[in-house]
């Protein structure tokens, strides 16, 4: 219990938020597969915290996005939102927080890779949004997703849509063929790791990995998205 609660109070410096209810934490960490396994009540993983903590976030980026873009019709305003909190972002961000780390897993959810599965980090993300608002309140939310989801968002669209974004600006300004080239996969059956490479006419652009060849993909775009814009290119934004 011990180890435990040291992980929580490294976890409230991370986030920079100290909580006055710690347990809220603790259950906004908690899988259902935890619970289940210890034979806790259901209601204490973090699921009903995920519910509170989206239409929280919701409504943050919301605010934000019609504030910061006043010309903007509302159909852009729902795309950009869309973009913004979808299960790949809100994991890009649990990702950098390691919130995978801290999480309360049974052990089947434990042996088939939960801590960095993005559904899951992404679920937990959110639930820390609820748990947050349910200790502090709307302000300190509203701080947490300013700093960890709403900022530096230039290259996190990047991040985003860098699949569709290095297509457009190969095939669509450059005029040039690209691919993407599986080097190799390594891990145990169940845990598998891509590794994948972009090439433009015979130059490798970046290389990525992940648990899926789609995430892979994904990262050798970002990556090769960030060689281009060192050369000079620029390619779409919102």
């Amino acid at each position: 219990m011990q180890t435990k609660y040291f992980t929580l109070n490294l976890l409230e410096e991370r986030i920079g938020y100290h909580f006055q209810n710690p347990a809220l934490l603790k259950q906004a960490m908690t899988h259902s597969s935890f619970t289940n396994e210890q034979r806790i009540r259901k209601l204490e993983n973090y699921e009903r915290l995920e519910f509170l903590g989206d239409a929280v976030l919701e409504l943050v980026s919301s605010e934000f996005l019609f504030r910061e873009h006043m010309d903007m019709p509302e159909g852009e305003l729902t795309k950009m939102r869309a973009s913004m909190v979808c299960e790949p972002s809100l994991a890009f961000c649990a990702k950098d927080l390691e919130l995978g780390e801290f999480m309360l897993l049974g052990k089947g959810e434990e042996n088939t890779g939960g801590r960095t599965r993005d559904s899951l980090t992404c679920d937990v993300m959110e639930a820390v949004i609820g748990a947050i608002y349910l200790d502090g309140g709307m302000e300190q939310a509203k701080k947490f997703i300013n700093r960890f989801i709403l900022s530096d968002l230039e290259d996190k669209q990047l991040f985003y849509d860098s699949k569709s974004n290095l297509q457009e600006l190969i095939q669509g300004k450059l005029k040039k063929e690209y691919s993407y080239e599986l080097l190799e996969m390594s891990g145990p059956e169940h845990d598998k790791i891509f590794h994948v490479s972009v090439q433009m006419e015979g130059e490798i652009l970046g290389k990525g990995e992940g648990k899926t060849k789609k995430a892979a993909e994904q990262q050798a775009a970002y990556k090769a998205l960030l060689l281009l814009r060192d050369r000079g290119y620029v390619f779409k934004k919102y």
